[in-house]
Protein backbone atom coordinates (compact mmCIF):
# COMPACT_ATOMS: atom_id res chain seq x y z
CA UNK A 1 0.00 0.00 0.00
CA UNK A 2 1.56 3.72 -1.10
CA UNK A 3 2.08 6.17 2.31
CA UNK A 4 -1.14 7.36 3.25
CA UNK A 5 -1.65 10.84 2.53
CA UNK A 6 -1.17 13.27 5.66
CA UNK A 7 -5.13 14.84 4.19
CA UNK A 8 -6.37 11.06 4.76
CA UNK A 9 -4.91 9.83 7.54
CA UNK A 10 -6.06 13.40 9.79
CA UNK A 11 -9.90 12.61 8.44
CA UNK A 12 -9.36 9.05 9.85
CA UNK A 13 -7.78 10.19 13.17
CA UNK A 14 -10.69 12.68 14.12
CA UNK A 15 -13.72 9.80 13.03
CA UNK A 16 -16.45 9.62 15.54
CA UNK A 17 -18.28 6.77 15.41
CA UNK A 18 -21.50 8.30 16.91
CA UNK A 19 -22.16 10.05 13.90
CA UNK A 20 -21.98 7.38 11.34
CA UNK A 21 -24.16 4.97 12.76
CA UNK A 22 -22.11 2.41 11.19
CA UNK A 23 -22.85 -1.66 12.38
CA UNK A 24 -21.42 -4.01 14.24
CA UNK A 25 -19.70 -5.15 11.61
CA UNK A 26 -17.16 -2.46 9.58
CA UNK A 27 -18.56 -0.48 6.98
CA UNK A 28 -15.23 -0.32 4.02
CA UNK A 29 -15.38 3.14 2.68
CA UNK A 30 -12.52 3.25 -0.33
CA UNK A 31 -11.11 7.07 -0.73
CA UNK A 32 -9.54 7.72 -3.89
CA UNK A 33 -7.36 10.66 -4.41
CA UNK A 34 -6.95 11.38 -8.37
CA UNK A 35 -3.52 10.43 -9.80
CA UNK A 36 -2.21 9.53 -6.44
CA UNK A 37 -3.85 6.69 -5.36
CA UNK A 38 -6.51 4.76 -3.39
CA UNK A 39 -7.03 3.61 0.31
CA UNK A 40 -9.80 1.82 2.12
CA UNK A 41 -11.66 2.53 5.48
CA UNK A 42 -13.02 0.13 8.21
CA UNK A 43 -15.27 2.09 9.92
CA UNK A 44 -17.43 0.73 13.05
CA UNK A 45 -18.66 1.61 15.77
CA UNK A 46 -14.65 0.51 17.77
CA UNK A 47 -13.23 3.41 15.51
CA UNK A 48 -11.53 3.87 12.31
CA UNK A 49 -8.31 2.48 10.51
CA UNK A 50 -7.19 2.68 6.99
CA UNK A 51 -6.27 -0.52 5.15
CA UNK A 52 -4.88 -1.53 1.73
CA UNK A 53 -7.96 -1.57 -0.85
CA UNK A 54 -9.17 -4.78 -1.86
CA UNK A 55 -10.90 -6.59 -4.93
CA UNK A 56 -13.20 -8.03 -2.07
CA UNK A 57 -15.21 -7.47 -0.29
CA UNK A 58 -16.59 -4.47 -2.91
CA UNK A 59 -16.33 -1.33 -0.66
CA UNK A 60 -19.57 0.19 0.46
CA UNK A 61 -18.92 3.21 -0.83
CA UNK A 62 -16.48 4.96 -2.41
CA UNK A 63 -15.42 8.88 -2.18
CA UNK A 64 -13.61 10.44 -5.31
CA UNK A 65 -12.06 13.86 -5.22
CA UNK A 66 -8.50 15.94 -6.32
CA UNK A 67 -5.48 16.43 -3.46
CA UNK A 68 -6.79 20.03 -3.41
CA UNK A 69 -10.26 18.80 -2.83
CA UNK A 70 -9.31 16.95 -0.11
CA UNK A 71 -7.28 19.22 1.82
CA UNK A 72 -10.18 21.53 1.65
CA UNK A 73 -12.51 19.21 3.40
CA UNK A 74 -10.22 18.69 6.48
CA UNK A 75 -9.56 22.20 6.59
CA UNK A 76 -13.14 23.09 6.93
CA UNK A 77 -15.79 21.52 8.72
CA UNK A 78 -18.51 21.50 6.01
CA UNK A 79 -16.23 21.28 3.52
CA UNK A 80 -16.66 17.10 2.43
CA UNK A 81 -20.65 18.02 2.67
CA UNK A 82 -20.08 21.28 0.32
CA UNK A 83 -17.53 19.68 -1.83
CA UNK A 84 -19.86 16.93 -2.24
CA UNK A 85 -23.08 19.66 -2.83
CA UNK A 86 -20.92 21.07 -5.50
CA UNK A 87 -19.73 18.47 -7.23
CA UNK A 88 -15.85 18.42 -6.94
CA UNK A 89 -16.34 15.17 -4.51
CA UNK A 90 -18.07 12.28 -5.59
CA UNK A 91 -19.73 9.44 -3.51
CA UNK A 92 -20.54 6.14 -5.31
CA UNK A 93 -23.06 3.01 -3.94
CA UNK A 94 -24.36 4.00 -0.32
CA UNK A 95 -24.64 7.20 -0.14
CA UNK A 96 -25.69 6.68 4.09
CA UNK A 97 -22.40 5.69 4.42
CA UNK A 98 -20.28 8.20 2.11
CA UNK A 99 -22.48 11.63 3.47
CA UNK A 100 -21.95 9.76 7.20
CA UNK A 101 -18.19 9.23 6.81
CA UNK A 102 -17.64 12.92 5.79
CA UNK A 103 -19.88 13.99 8.61
CA UNK A 104 -17.86 11.26 11.43
CA UNK A 105 -14.65 13.25 10.14
CA UNK A 106 -15.36 16.96 9.97
CA UNK A 107 -14.39 17.75 13.31
CA UNK A 108 -17.47 18.75 14.60
CA UNK A 109 -18.40 18.66 18.26
CA UNK A 110 -21.24 20.95 18.20
CA UNK A 111 -24.56 19.54 18.75
CA UNK A 112 -26.44 20.72 16.03
CA UNK A 113 -23.70 18.99 13.73
CA UNK A 114 -25.12 16.80 10.87
CA UNK A 115 -25.95 13.26 12.56
CA UNK A 116 -26.72 9.34 11.05
CA UNK A 117 -28.97 7.80 14.21
CA UNK A 118 -31.21 4.52 13.75
CA UNK A 119 -34.21 5.51 16.01
CA UNK A 120 -36.37 2.40 17.64
CA UNK A 121 -39.67 3.19 17.48
CA UNK A 122 -42.97 1.09 18.15
CA UNK A 123 -42.76 -1.14 14.91
CA UNK A 124 -39.39 -0.65 14.09
CA UNK A 125 -36.04 0.70 13.56
CA UNK A 126 -36.05 4.20 11.68
CA UNK A 127 -32.86 5.39 9.69
CA UNK A 128 -32.49 9.16 10.03
CA UNK A 129 -30.08 11.81 9.58
CA UNK A 130 -30.28 14.95 11.09
CA UNK A 131 -28.62 18.36 11.76
CA UNK A 132 -29.42 22.04 13.13
CA UNK A 133 -31.49 23.23 16.03
CA UNK A 134 -35.06 25.03 16.30
CA UNK A 135 -38.27 23.78 15.37
CA UNK A 136 -38.07 20.38 13.93
CA UNK A 137 -38.74 19.59 10.38
CA UNK A 138 -39.56 16.62 9.08
CA UNK A 139 -38.23 15.41 5.47
CA UNK A 140 -39.93 12.72 3.87
CA UNK A 141 -38.78 11.66 0.79
CA UNK A 142 -40.88 9.85 -2.20
CA UNK A 143 -41.43 6.37 -3.92
CA UNK A 144 -38.34 4.57 -4.57
CA UNK A 145 -35.86 7.54 -3.14
CA UNK A 146 -33.82 7.16 0.50
CA UNK A 147 -33.54 10.81 3.37
CA UNK A 148 -30.60 11.22 1.19
CA UNK A 149 -32.91 13.01 -1.46
CA UNK A 150 -33.26 15.68 0.91
CA UNK A 151 -29.43 16.04 1.45
CA UNK A 152 -29.38 19.58 -0.06
CA UNK A 153 -32.69 20.70 2.24
CA UNK A 154 -30.91 19.54 5.34
CA UNK A 155 -27.95 21.63 4.72
CA UNK A 156 -30.10 25.02 3.34
CA UNK A 157 -32.63 24.59 6.28
CA UNK A 158 -30.17 23.64 9.26
CA UNK A 159 -29.11 27.32 9.96
CA UNK A 160 -32.84 27.56 11.49
CA UNK A 161 -34.67 24.73 11.95
CA UNK A 162 -33.63 21.11 13.41
CA UNK A 163 -34.33 19.02 10.16
CA UNK A 164 -34.80 15.54 10.37
CA UNK A 165 -34.70 13.43 7.39
CA UNK A 166 -36.18 9.82 7.71
CA UNK A 167 -36.17 6.91 5.34
CA UNK A 168 -39.49 5.46 5.64
CA UNK A 169 -40.42 1.95 6.46
CA UNK A 170 -40.07 -0.08 3.71
CA UNK A 171 -37.22 2.18 1.54
CA UNK A 172 -33.48 2.82 2.65
CA UNK A 173 -31.81 1.62 5.83
CA UNK A 174 -35.39 1.49 7.81
CA UNK A 175 -37.24 -1.52 8.78
CA UNK A 176 -38.71 -3.16 6.46
CA UNK A 177 -42.06 -5.48 7.01
CA UNK A 178 -43.28 -8.14 4.83
CA UNK A 179 -46.87 -7.78 5.42
CA UNK A 180 -47.18 -4.14 5.98
CA UNK A 181 -50.07 -2.25 3.88
CA UNK A 182 -47.57 0.73 2.86
CA UNK A 183 -50.21 3.30 2.21
CA UNK A 184 -50.32 6.48 2.92
CA UNK A 185 -51.82 5.76 6.44
CA UNK A 186 -49.15 3.25 7.38
CA UNK A 187 -46.74 5.53 6.70
CA UNK A 188 -47.89 8.34 8.66
CA UNK A 189 -48.41 6.55 11.81
CA UNK A 190 -44.47 5.26 11.14
CA UNK A 191 -43.84 8.92 11.33
CA UNK A 192 -46.03 9.80 14.08
CA UNK A 193 -44.18 6.74 16.20
CA UNK A 194 -40.85 8.42 14.73
CA UNK A 195 -41.46 11.78 16.58
CA UNK A 196 -43.08 10.15 19.60
CA UNK A 197 -39.31 8.14 19.71
CA UNK A 198 -38.00 11.57 19.70
CA UNK A 199 -40.23 13.32 21.96
CA UNK A 200 -41.48 15.86 19.46
CA UNK A 201 -45.10 17.14 20.27
CA UNK A 202 -45.12 19.00 17.00
CA UNK A 203 -43.59 19.44 13.92
CA UNK A 204 -43.37 21.05 9.98
CA UNK A 205 -43.20 18.67 7.30
CA UNK A 206 -41.35 18.81 4.10
CA UNK A 207 -42.77 15.28 1.81
CA UNK A 208 -41.68 14.96 -1.82
CA UNK A 209 -43.66 12.82 -4.38
CA UNK A 210 -44.90 10.33 -2.59
CA UNK A 211 -43.61 11.82 1.07
CA UNK A 212 -45.92 14.77 0.02
CA UNK A 213 -49.17 12.37 -0.02
CA UNK A 214 -47.68 11.26 3.50
CA UNK A 215 -47.57 14.55 4.55
CA UNK A 216 -51.10 15.15 3.64
CA UNK A 217 -52.23 12.05 5.41
CA UNK A 218 -50.52 13.55 8.62
CA UNK A 219 -52.34 17.08 8.43
CA UNK A 220 -55.60 15.07 8.26
CA UNK A 221 -55.35 12.22 10.44
CA UNK A 222 -52.56 14.02 13.26
CA UNK A 223 -53.05 17.57 12.85
CA UNK A 224 -52.26 18.28 16.43
CA UNK A 225 -48.86 16.94 15.58
CA UNK A 226 -48.63 19.15 12.49
CA UNK A 227 -47.14 22.73 12.28
CA UNK A 228 -47.03 23.47 8.55
CA UNK A 229 -46.85 21.47 5.62
CA UNK A 230 -44.69 22.03 2.12
CA UNK A 231 -45.59 19.76 -0.34
CA UNK A 232 -42.60 19.18 -3.09
CA UNK A 233 -44.79 17.98 -6.24
CA UNK A 234 -46.86 15.49 -4.18
CA UNK A 235 -47.91 12.30 -5.19
CA UNK A 236 -52.65 12.78 -5.34
CA UNK A 237 -55.19 10.65 -6.25
CA UNK A 238 -55.69 10.45 -10.25
CA UNK A 239 -58.72 12.15 -11.08
CA UNK A 240 -59.17 10.33 -14.28
CA UNK A 241 -59.92 6.84 -14.88
CA UNK A 242 -57.51 4.40 -13.69
CA UNK A 243 -58.18 1.54 -16.48
CA UNK A 244 -55.67 -1.21 -14.84
CA UNK A 245 -57.18 -1.10 -11.69
CA UNK A 246 -58.96 -4.32 -11.81
CA UNK A 247 -55.62 -6.39 -13.00
CA UNK A 248 -53.26 -4.08 -10.36
CA UNK A 249 -56.04 -5.33 -7.58
CA UNK A 250 -54.91 -9.28 -8.43
CA UNK A 251 -51.23 -8.49 -8.67
CA UNK A 252 -49.86 -9.42 -5.34
CA UNK A 253 -47.02 -6.94 -4.10
CA UNK A 254 -44.77 -10.33 -2.57
CA UNK A 255 -44.12 -11.24 -6.61
CA UNK A 256 -40.87 -9.00 -5.16
CA UNK A 257 -39.37 -11.58 -3.32
CA UNK A 258 -38.75 -14.11 -6.15
CA UNK A 259 -38.75 -11.32 -9.61
CA UNK A 260 -35.31 -9.12 -9.68
CA UNK A 261 -35.16 -6.08 -12.03
CA UNK A 262 -31.76 -5.41 -14.34
CA UNK A 263 -30.10 -2.30 -13.37
CA UNK A 264 -31.28 -0.84 -17.16
CA UNK A 265 -34.97 -0.74 -15.54
CA UNK A 266 -33.87 0.81 -12.58
CA UNK A 267 -32.32 3.59 -13.88
CA UNK A 268 -35.07 4.11 -16.39
CA UNK A 269 -37.39 4.69 -13.09
CA UNK A 270 -35.13 7.39 -11.63
CA UNK A 271 -34.82 8.86 -14.79
CA UNK A 272 -38.63 9.53 -15.33
CA UNK A 273 -37.96 11.15 -11.48
CA UNK A 274 -35.13 13.40 -12.26
CA UNK A 275 -34.16 14.51 -15.79
CA UNK A 276 -31.24 12.51 -16.89
CA UNK A 277 -28.94 15.59 -17.50
CA UNK A 278 -29.01 16.27 -13.68
CA UNK A 279 -26.17 15.22 -11.50
CA UNK A 280 -28.17 13.56 -8.84
CA UNK A 281 -29.48 10.65 -11.20
CA UNK A 282 -26.56 8.23 -10.80
CA UNK A 283 -26.43 8.73 -7.50
CA UNK A 284 -30.11 8.62 -7.28
CA UNK A 285 -29.91 5.09 -8.88
CA UNK A 286 -27.75 3.68 -6.51
CA UNK A 287 -29.51 4.83 -3.73
CA UNK A 288 -33.30 3.03 -5.02
CA UNK A 289 -30.62 -0.25 -5.95
CA UNK A 290 -29.90 -0.53 -2.43
CA UNK A 291 -33.09 -1.25 -1.28
CA UNK A 292 -35.06 -2.38 -4.42
CA UNK A 293 -32.42 -5.47 -4.94
CA UNK A 294 -33.79 -6.57 -1.67
CA UNK A 295 -36.57 -9.15 -1.18
CA UNK A 296 -38.35 -6.67 0.80
CA UNK A 297 -37.31 -3.45 -0.52
CA UNK A 298 -39.23 -4.87 -3.67
CA UNK A 299 -42.03 -5.82 -2.02
CA UNK A 300 -42.27 -2.73 -0.21
CA UNK A 301 -41.82 -0.36 -3.33
CA UNK A 302 -44.48 -2.56 -5.42
CA UNK A 303 -46.81 -2.43 -2.91
CA UNK A 304 -46.39 1.57 -2.06
CA UNK A 305 -46.59 1.65 -6.01
CA UNK A 306 -49.72 -0.16 -6.17
CA UNK A 307 -51.59 2.00 -3.55
CA UNK A 308 -50.85 5.09 -4.93
CA UNK A 309 -52.38 3.33 -8.19
CA UNK A 310 -55.71 2.20 -6.57
CA UNK A 311 -56.50 5.42 -4.13
CA UNK A 312 -59.56 6.56 -4.40
CA UNK A 313 -60.21 10.32 -5.65
CA UNK A 314 -63.93 10.28 -4.45
CA UNK A 315 -66.42 9.31 -2.12
CA UNK A 316 -66.90 9.72 1.34
CA UNK A 317 -63.54 8.33 2.23
CA UNK A 318 -61.82 9.92 -1.09
CA UNK A 319 -58.82 11.87 -1.35
CA UNK A 320 -60.29 14.78 -2.61
CA UNK A 321 -63.04 14.43 -0.58
CA UNK A 322 -61.10 14.29 2.50
CA UNK A 323 -58.60 16.95 1.41
CA UNK A 324 -60.80 19.74 1.73
CA UNK A 325 -60.51 19.18 5.41
CA UNK A 326 -57.03 19.58 5.86
CA UNK A 327 -56.63 22.15 8.70
CA UNK A 328 -52.48 23.03 9.07
CA UNK A 329 -51.43 25.98 6.32
CA UNK A 330 -49.75 23.82 3.45
CA UNK A 331 -47.17 25.38 0.31
CA UNK A 332 -47.47 23.05 -2.59
CA UNK A 333 -45.01 23.28 -4.83
CA UNK A 334 -45.36 22.41 -8.53
CA UNK A 335 -42.70 21.34 -10.96
CA UNK A 336 -43.86 23.10 -14.88
CA UNK A 337 -42.18 20.24 -16.89
CA UNK A 338 -42.78 17.14 -14.08
CA UNK A 339 -44.22 13.98 -16.15
CA UNK A 340 -45.41 12.14 -13.32
CA UNK A 341 -47.78 14.93 -10.77
CA UNK A 342 -48.61 17.38 -14.01
CA UNK A 343 -49.11 20.85 -12.56
CA UNK A 344 -52.38 20.49 -13.79
CA UNK A 345 -53.26 19.29 -10.70
CA UNK A 346 -52.75 22.79 -9.14
CA UNK A 347 -56.01 23.77 -10.12
CA UNK A 348 -57.91 20.53 -8.59
CA UNK A 349 -56.01 21.30 -5.44
CA UNK A 350 -57.31 25.14 -5.45
CA UNK A 351 -60.66 23.98 -5.98
CA UNK A 352 -60.72 21.77 -2.87
CA UNK A 353 -58.47 24.16 -0.37
CA UNK A 354 -58.45 27.41 -1.38
CA UNK A 355 -56.46 28.25 1.54
CA UNK A 356 -53.31 26.87 0.34
CA UNK A 357 -50.20 28.77 -0.93
CA UNK A 358 -48.54 27.84 -4.75
CA UNK A 359 -45.60 27.81 -6.28
CA UNK A 360 -44.58 26.80 -10.03
CA UNK A 361 -41.05 26.33 -10.76
CA UNK A 362 -39.24 25.35 -13.99
CA UNK A 363 -38.37 22.13 -12.74
CA UNK A 364 -39.74 18.43 -13.11
CA UNK A 365 -40.67 16.30 -10.19
CA UNK A 366 -37.92 16.73 -7.47
CA UNK A 367 -38.00 20.35 -6.69
CA UNK A 368 -35.24 20.60 -3.84
CA UNK A 369 -32.69 18.36 -6.33
CA UNK A 370 -33.35 20.71 -9.32
CA UNK A 371 -33.87 23.96 -8.29
CA UNK A 372 -32.90 24.11 -4.59
CA UNK A 373 -32.25 27.86 -4.12
CA UNK A 374 -36.26 28.87 -4.97
CA UNK A 375 -37.50 25.79 -3.33
CA UNK A 376 -35.63 25.96 -0.04
CA UNK A 377 -36.39 30.05 -0.16
CA UNK A 378 -40.34 29.57 -0.26
CA UNK A 379 -39.98 26.66 2.46
CA UNK A 380 -37.77 28.54 4.64
CA UNK A 381 -40.78 32.20 4.12
CA UNK A 382 -43.31 29.82 4.64
CA UNK A 383 -42.12 28.16 7.91
CA UNK A 384 -41.03 31.59 8.91
CA UNK A 385 -44.87 32.61 7.99
CA UNK A 386 -43.21 35.60 5.24
CA UNK A 387 -43.96 33.79 2.25
CA UNK A 388 -45.06 36.85 -0.14
CA UNK A 389 -48.97 36.98 -0.10
CA UNK A 390 -48.78 38.23 -4.28
CA UNK A 391 -49.28 34.89 -6.02
CA UNK A 392 -47.36 37.49 -9.19
CA UNK A 393 -44.22 37.97 -7.17
CA UNK A 394 -43.92 34.05 -6.64
CA UNK A 395 -45.22 33.05 -10.02
CA UNK A 396 -42.07 34.96 -10.94
CA UNK A 397 -39.38 32.60 -9.14
CA UNK A 398 -39.83 30.10 -12.46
Amino acid sequence: MNAVPDTLQTLVDRFDASVLDATDHAARIRLVVEGHGRWDVLASRGGAQIVAPSRRPEPDATLVATRDTWDHVVADVRGGIEAHRAGRLVIRRNLHVGVGFLAATSGATHASRLRFERVSTVSGKVSILTAGTGDPVLLIHGLGATKSSFLSSVAALAGSFRTIALDLPGFGDSFKPLNAPYHAPFFARAVVELMDALGLDRAHVIGNSMGGRVALELGLRYPERVGRLALLAPSLAWKRERRWAPLVRLMSPHLGLVQVTPRWGAEAIVQRIVPAEHGWVRAGVEEFLRAYLTPRGRVAFYAAARQIYLEEPHGAKGFWTRLAGLAPPALFVWGRHDSLVPIGFAAHVKRALPSADHLELGCGHVPQVERPAETHAAVRAFFDGTLAADRSARDSMR
